[in-house]
Order: structure tokens, then C-alpha cells, then sequence
């Protein structure tokens, strides 16, 4: 009987393209830095369908995701052998049979805090969940039920969002500072984080990446707020501060469902120290600007403001770190990857 439940396994893994080494598909939620264009979808301002984004991606098209290229979770599906991008599931150019492999639920703008998603009316969090159940019944109609359960459970799951937490909600909204102070508001961020994960395992994910926060006090558009504010154009330390505090209260919280959570694996993949000293020292990682997006001026511009008609936008998006004034550049996302593939993600190879 043990043989017999060993070469099912092997056949289930051949059968539908993965290796025993591998993850047999890569399954994404969160927000902008991971949306792969379901934001296209909905009636939103925040979009990103439009050149010059995608410029750089295959056939230079835009996708809806906000890079010149691709996102994180396109480089690691191509890292573990899949597909070399994930498509979004909202996206009516594609269907199950391409979902088997890799599927993207992330709604730019969007964090863990019902009231982020409001801001600019995205897919919440719990919107993502519902969608990814929806995701499981057509997977078991498409595969079969033991294939099905077999890519659920063994399937890397992606988790990146928190920034918009702080930067679109916490320090934009005066009722949320109203309510809770900023230690509050991360523990309650950290409460709906573990929520999600008992969540999604109670649906079947074993193996999770949780990303960290950036240093979200460097990105240009809160750069740019600081010049404007009279503190120079240097990054704002306080926003950062409060990165590598969050991020720090993440860690404890993987660690902690680790050791609760029988069969779960999570790892924490911290973006915040490889992308500082990017972003500190650009000239040793290939870049020229850093401190600047390519896009448009590159202090303030994202969505519709970063469109084909600004004359500004760089010809060269690889001399650049940040590729708007929020997100970074597929240079800057591989390399990022790359780092996670070698400290986090190897765990699952």
C-alpha cells in the first residue's frame, strides 16, 4: 500500500508539469507589489493598463501591473521552474487550465485593514479569499479532486501587502490616528495577518512566503513629501522606523504559527535590508537614480499620472530603482528575488 500511494504521488507530480523538487504552482495575494492587472477589472482610478507601464514585459504589453516589466511573483514562478508570470484571475484572457499552475488574486491598493481597500475602492483582502475558494472549485472540476488537492496544498502562496496599511490609511486618514496609536494599529494589522493565514490554511495552504514591509519611508512619492515639508529630500526615517518595527512584529508571528499550526510551513522573506542597500548604494547593484522614479518626474507620478504622453519617463528603466514613484523596477524586483530565492524561498526547492 506504501508503494502504491508513492507512485501515485509520482504520478500526480508528472502529470501535471511539477517536479518533486518543486512547488507544482505559485498562488499570490496582496497588492500592488505582487497585482499581476486584476485591478483592470474593477472600477478603480488605481490602474496600471496603460504605457509606458509593461513596456519591458514580454511583447511590450501593459498588463496592469505596475512595473516596466514584471512583478516578484512572475521572477520566483520562473525561478521554480513554472511559467515565467502569473496570470491575474480576474483577467478574461485566461481561464483554469492556465490557473493550474500559478494564479494571481492581488488588488493594487488594497492591505490587510477592511478601511485600505475603501480608500480607493480595491479588492479587499477578504474579497481575494473568496475569490481564491472560487478558485479551488474549478480547480477540482478542471483536474479532479486528488490532483486539485494535491496543488492546493503543495502550492507556494505569496503574501505581500501591509505599505498601504500605513501610507494610504494610518497616516492619510485622521480617523484612524484618531483611534490608535501606531503600535495599535500594527498589532491590529498583525491580529488580520494571522487571521488570513488560518484562513487560507483552513482551506488547504501548507507553504507561505510572507513578504515584509520595504523601506516604505524611501519610496519617492514620501521623499518628495519630505522636501515639500522643508526636511530636505533624504527618506523619511520615521516611516521606516515603523517598517522595521512592523516587520519585526511579523517574524515573531510567523515563528509563533510555525510552531501552532500542524503541516504549516511559513517563511518570512524581509525585503526591508537588501532594498535599502539598493537604495543606498544604487551604483553597486548596476543602478544611476534611486533617490527618483523613471517614470515622469519621477517624484509623485503613479497610475494615470505616469501615462505615454508625459516626456519625461527615462528611456533606460535599468538605470533606475524605482520604476513610478511607488513601485520598483523589474531590475530592482529581480534582484530582490533573487536574495529571497537564496535566504527564504530555497526552502521550498
Amino acid at each position: 500500500m506504501v508503494f502504491i500511494s508513492i507512485v501515485s504521488a509520482c504520478l500526480i507530480l508528472f502529470s501535471i508539469g511539477g517536479a518533486a523538487a518543486k512547488v507544482p504552482a505559485i498562488i499570490v495575494f496582496g497588492d500592488s507589489s505582487v497585482d499581476a492587472g486584476n485591478n483592470n477589472q474593477i472600477s478603480t482610478v488605481l490602474k496600471s493598463n496603460f504605457r509606458p507601464y509593461g513596456r519591458d514585459f514580454f511583447g511590450g504589453q501593459p498588463t496592469g501591473r505596475f512595473s516596466n516589466g514584471r512583478v516578484p511573483p512572475d521572477l520566483i514562478s520562473e525561478a521554480f521552474g513554472l511559467r515565467a508570470f502569473v496570470p491575474a484571475y480576474l483577467d478574461p484572457a485566461y481561464n483554469v487550465s492556465d490557473f493550474a499552475k500559478g494564479v494571481c488574486f492581488a488588488s493594487a491598493g488594497t492591505g490587510f485593514d477592511n478601511a485600505t481597500s475603501n480608500v480607493l475602492n480595491v479588492i479587499p483582502l477578504w474579497k481575494e479569499v473568496e475569490y481564491y475558494k472560487e478558485y479551488q472549485t474549478k480547480l477540482k472540476v478542471y483536474l479532479g479532486e486528488t490532483k486539485a488537492k494535491y496543488v492546493i496544498s503543495e502550492a507556494l502562496y505569496i503574501i505581500s501587502l501591509g505599505t498601504n496599511d500605513f501610507l494610504e490609511n494610518y497616516y492619510t486618514l485622521p480617523n484612524t490616528r484618531s483611534q490608535h496609536t501606531i503600535d495599535q494599529f500594527q498589532d491590529i494589522l498583525l491580529g488580520l495577518a494571522e487571521k488570513f493565514v488560518k484562513d487560507i490554511y483552513g482551506l488547504g495552504a501548507r507553504k507561505m512566503s510572507f513578504t515584509g514591509l520595504p523601506p516604505m519611508g524611501c519610496l519617492p512619492l514620501e521623499r518628495t513629501t519630505n522636501f515639500m515639508n522643508g526636511n530636505g529630500d533624504g527618506c523619511m526615517d520615521n516611516y521606516n522606523a515603523v517598517a522595521m518595527h512592523f516587520n519585526g512584529k511579523l517574524s515573531g508571528m510567523v515563528k509563533k504559527l510555525n510552531e501552532e499550526m500542524p503541516g504549516i510551513r511559513v517563511v518570512f522573506s524581509n525585503p526591508y535590508d537588501v532594498f535599502m542597500q539598493i537604495i543606498q548604494k544604487p551604483s553597486s547593484f548596476g543602478f544611476e537614480v534611486a533617490s527618483v522614479a523613471c517614470c515622469a518626474t519621477g517624484m509623485f507620478e503613479m497610475g494615470y499620472m505616469c501615462d505615454v504622453l508625459n516626456p519625461f519617463t527615462c528611456s533606460d528603466a535599468n538605470k533606475y530603482v524605482f520604476w513610478d514613484s511607488f513601485h520598483p523596477t523589474e531590475k530592482t524586483s529581480r534582484i530582490i528575488v533573487d536574495y529571497f530565492m537564496k535566504h527564504t524561498l530555497n526552502q521550498f526547492l
